[in-house]
């Protein structure tokens, strides 16, 4: 498992992969602020706020997918967790 899952997601470049909303699809940006569960990304049409619990993300030019609904704990607790291995 990458350990990018437990880093701070502030200043990564992200693309939404899917989405339970499928106008979020596609979206891509830099992680300006992230809560607990939200993602503030800077897009170049503007700051777009997303739901963590409602998109499956990359990071930078990584291959693997996060779930969104996996990460929906504050950055500075997520350093520490344990997650499953798929």
């Amino acid at each position: 498992m990458s350990d990018s899952i437990h880093m701070p997601f502030l200043a990564r470049n992200i693309h939404v992969t899917e989405s339970t909303d499928p106008t979020l699809v596609g979206i891509s940006g830099q992680v300006i602020e992230e809560t607990r569960r939200t993602i503030v990304i800077q897009t170049s049409n503007g700051n777009k706020t997303l739901a963590k619990d409602v998109i499956n993300f990359k990071l930078d030019s990584e291959n693997k997918v996060i779930q969104g609904f996996t990460v929906t704990q504050r950055p500075e607790d997520r350093i520490n967790r344990k997650y499953r291995r798929n």
